[in-house]
């Protein structure tokens, strides 16, 4: 074989290796770019995961708080409960010591009832003035005729009196026995409602946990997915990582091929006197060395592309959500709304509260103390009880419910709870696990106990 043409063959080898050379990684970066843009969604999945784990946590803490109000409450009620049998207790005793005293003064006024009677029924038998004369005229001198006369007026006088003071004395124990039953049936009363209080308590209670539960294992569940995820970035990235450094290997490889291939056409060209050869060979060498720059460059280009178009995709904010919130109907319900924002979180419920100085400033409410004291912010006045707060306006139908409106519930008993409708399905007013909190009355406890019945304060 002459030396051009060995020239030839060789110029031919060099390109040939340098086209593969730059041609595997190409393909390769492909490869890379498919299983980063993989990896782009992966990372994006378990960001929302992230996200939702804490949103998950927040509930968390929050049904924590309220599980531990709740207690409280119910703490606090178990105390109201047993201070309120102990009254009930020394009532019962009280009413026991009077019922034997009223006995006793029965048997007393009864003996002289009956002395007094028999006296009468002598005095009728005699012809009714004969037994007085007997006695007075019985006198053996005008002195024993003076005592004698005063002696019957006075033991005439005398029953009388002492009917007058045993007639005043079972009146007065009378009136103390039935004050003490009228206190031992309103402890009764207060104890039912303390009990049915406490069963409606204990249910927000399990119904509170058993909500917990539920996100707990949800917030289990999408650690789960996210732990999912990240095992499959990772094994992602470490398929980028071999595809890396294959290309690597290949690079060097290659780059060994080519200074071979280098040193061969060194030795060509220095046993070639020809300087048409040697130019001919420089030449080609510099056309290859172009187009596999001008490969390079192009790979990487559409690479870049590809990356910066998906995160510019992924980047974009999600569209925002409005929404429309009902208007109160008048000036004074708005007033009586907002008036109680101030307590939400900042108030504990209290048995008959709201009715003093002290319990506002200390922010201790029951619902419809909450519910009067709110309207009276307005100006507007309002009972302070649940059965009076029915009359406070006119009944309207759920359809026609505006804010500001008032709504009651079917707890412990028929409108046992009532609290301020603010629009949205939800309600605010002091309810026995939370104190002062705006509630939902379409879904949840609440859903099931509102009645319907609807009133709008006049």
């Amino acid at each position: 074989m002459s030396l051009k043409k060995k020239l030839i063959v060789l110029n031919t080898t060099i390109m040939l290796g340098l086209g593969s050379a730059f041609a595997i990684p190409s393909v390769k970066a492909e490869s890379i770019s498919d299983i980063q843009s993989q990896r782009t969604g992966i990372q994006s999945d378990i960001s929302e995961a992230e996200q939702v784990i804490q949103e998950l946590k927040k509930e968390q803490t929050k049904m924590n708080a309220q599980i531990a109000q709740i207690e409280s409450a119910m703490k606090e009620n178990d105390q109201k409960i047993k201070d309120t049998k102990q009254e009930i207790k020394d009532t019962e005793k009280d009413i026991d010591s009077l019922k034997k005293e009223i006995k006793a003064l029965e048997e007393r006024i009864a003996k002289r009832e009956e002395v007094l009677k028999e006296r009468a029924l002598s005095f009728q038998e005699s012809g009714g003035d004969v037994e007085y004369l007997e006695v007075v005229l019985g006198s053996k001198s005008f002195g024993e005729f003076v005592n004698r006369v005063g002696a019957v007026a006075t033991i005439v006088e005398a029953d009388q009196q002492i009917l007058k003071e045993q007639e005043a004395d079972k009146a007065d124990l009378e009136k103390k026995q039935a004050t003490v039953e009228k206190k031992l049936q309103s402890l009764k009363d207060m104890e039912v409602e303390l009990k049915g209080m406490q069963a409606q308590i204990k249910d927000q209670k399990a119904e509170t946990v058993n909500m917990k539960a539920k996100i707990e294992e949800k917030e289990s569940e999408t650690e789960a997915l996210k732990q999912s995820l990240e095992n499959k970035d990772a094994g992602l990235e470490a398929q980028i990582a071999s595809i890396r450094e294959n290309i690597k290997k290949e690079e060097e490889r290659k780059a060994a091929e080519k200074a071979d291939l280098d040193r061969a056409a060194e030795e060509v060209n220095s046993s070639n006197s020809s300087s048409e050869g040697s130019s001919s060979s420089s030449s080609k060498e510099s056309t290859s060395s172009s187009k596999a720059e001008s490969s390079a460059s192009s790979s990487s280009k559409g690479e870049s592309s590809s990356n910066s178009s998906k995160n510019s995709s992924a980047d974009k904010p999600a569209a925002s959500k409005t929404e429309s919130s009902s208007k109160p109907s008048s000036a004074n319900t708005g007033s009586a709304i907002t008036a109680g924002y101030k307590y939400i979180g900042n108030s504990t419920y209290k048995f008959g509260g709201g009715r003093t100085a002290s319990d506002i400033a200390n922010g201790l409410f029951d619902c419809s103390g909450f519910v009067a004291w709110a309207y009276k912010q307005a100006g507007v006045n309002l009972p302070a009880s649940t059965d009076a707060l029915k009359s406070a306006g006119r009944q309207v139908s759920k359809s026609q419910i505006q804010p500001g409106d008032l709504v009651f519930f079917n707890t412990y008993k028929t409108d046992g709870h009532v609290g301020i409708y603010v629009g949205g399905g939800k309600f605010i007013g002091s309810q026995s696990s939370t104190g002062v909190a705006i509630a939902n009355m379409e879904s949840g406890y609440w859903a099931g106990v509102f009645n319907g019945r609807v009133v709008r304060v006049n």
